[in-house]
């Protein structure tokens, strides 16, 4: 049977990113086609052409997760990666 060749356990790390992938995917396109004001969905607004509301776009742009890291390090693991090169602290 199909099932018990593709379902199996070692095939859920596969099934998870590819789950992960397509919900990134998801949130992406749901959040252009809801607030990103260069996507023009209804008949009305897209016959305005184009407009210059450069507030609009920024407020687009500046999100709330952009905000959040803005003066953060870009590190992944900032403590590990400071023990690791940081000789003064061994």
């Amino acid at each position: 049977m199909a099932t018990n060749r593709w379902i199996r356990p070692e095939v859920y790390p596969l099934f998870a990113a590819v789950g992960v992938a397509i919900g990134i995917c998801g949130f992406q396109l749901v959040r252009n086609i809801r607030i990103n004001p260069e996507v023009r969905v209804a008949k009305e607004k897209r016959a305005a052409g184009v407009l210059d509301n450069f507030s609009e776009g920024r407020m687009y742009s500046e999100h709330a997760l952009r905000k959040f890291v803005r003066n953060r390090s870009p590190e992944i693991m900032p403590n590990l990666n400071s023990f690791f090169t940081s000789p003064d602290r061994n």
